[in-house]
């Protein structure tokens, strides 16, 4: 696997990212992937993943945020608006390189608003041919609610309002830290070490005021519109990305999925214990929908009763399918 840095613009800001390749010649069918909660494209956790897709033949598109990282923008302004703009702008970054298939490009994406993204991303870019979204928040105001007692609860949002009112009278709120005042880490999070090569590089402190896009951060509406393939997977007994979320997610998509459910381990344990048998799963749904499209054919079947399209993919090496099974 090939890795260089290279960068892109997005809504005038820089953008840091690393582009990941097979060491076979291009072009490539390509991934993008917006890092998840609080993450940055460095982290160690994301690298095996796309071991595997450039094994199959996929190139890997993953970078940071505006905000965070090495991307220019506003520091620290943490918005699932300003997020999904980015991935957006990933993917028509990905059509201006020649060593892309500019019809064949997928969304990875994992860890709460990671895996939400991918969802968001699939409905609002319809050059994105599948997704994957693993461990994802689908309605962000019921994942903050659940992860505090209800008086705690009760207090946030006064003080949310209290915020409010203080940037209206003052012209600036409160900074809090994300993970602690906005998320609410379980012990599990408060013990793991699976993200500490990324950790100590997140913002420390963010206007409250961005708990704000969270609470309306929603996409379990966008998968109540989608047809665009999409793999999700799951924790059982997720006590930092509610289970239920997964399922919702799955139940609510319109076109070709699956729902992969991660059984006895936990949020952060999963990814160590079952990365080797979740991982060719994803490889597999993207190997399967992520493709060219060289015909497409309309079909009317009789006066009165519309017309059907339907896209005739390209047949890949069979090197590439071999890689994944």
């Amino acid at each position: 696997m090939k890795h260089t840095e290279v960068e892109f613009h997005s809504e005038g800001d820089r953008i840091a990212a690393i582009w990941r390749t097979p060491d076979t010649p291009g072009p490539y069918r390509a991934i993008v992937q917006g890092p998840g909660w609080l993450g940055l494209k460095d982290a160690k956790l994301y690298v095996r993943y796309h071991e595997a897709l450039t094994a199959a033949g996929f190139a890997v598109l993953v970078f940071d945020y505006r905000g965070f990282g090495d991307s220019g923008g506003d520091r620290g302004i943490l918005s699932p608006n300003r997020q999904l703009q980015d991935l957006v702008n990933a993917v028509t970054y990905l059509t201006t390189r020649d060593d892309v298939v500019a019809d064949a490009i997928g969304v990875f994406g994992t860890g709460g608003t990671g895996g939400g993204n991918a969802v968001l991303l699939a409905d609002a870019d319809p050059r994105v041919k599948a997704a994957v979204s693993q461990v994802p928040v689908a309605d962000g105001t019921d994942w903050l609610h659940r992860m505090r007692q209800e008086h705690e609860w009760l207090a946030f949002l006064a003080g949310l309002e209290e915020d409010r009112r203080l940037r209206v009278t003052t012209g600036a709120g409160r900074l809090v830290h994300p993970r602690e005042e906005i998320m609410v880490p379980t012990p599990e999070r408060r013990a793991t070490n699976i993200k500490a090569d990324v950790d100590d590089k997140i913002p420390s402190a963010i206007p409250l005021s961005c708990a704000e896009e969270i609470l309306a951060y929603r996409p379990i509406d966008a998968a109540a519109r989608l047809e665009t393939p999409l793999l999700v997977i799951g924790v059982e007994g997720d006590a930092t990305t509610p289970t239920d979320h997964a399922e919702q997610l799955y139940a609510a998509a319109r076109g070709p999925k699956q729902l992969v459910m991660q059984r006895h381990t936990t949020h952060y344990a999963a990814y160590d214990r079952y990365w080797t048998e979740t991982t060719p799963l994803i490889v597999d749904w993207l190997d399967r929908y992520v493709r060219p499209s060289d015909v497409e054919v309309r079909t009317t079947r009789s006066p009165g009763q519309g017309e059907t399209s339907e896209r005739l993919e390209a047949p890949m090496e069979a090197t590439r399918l071999e890689a994944v099974r």
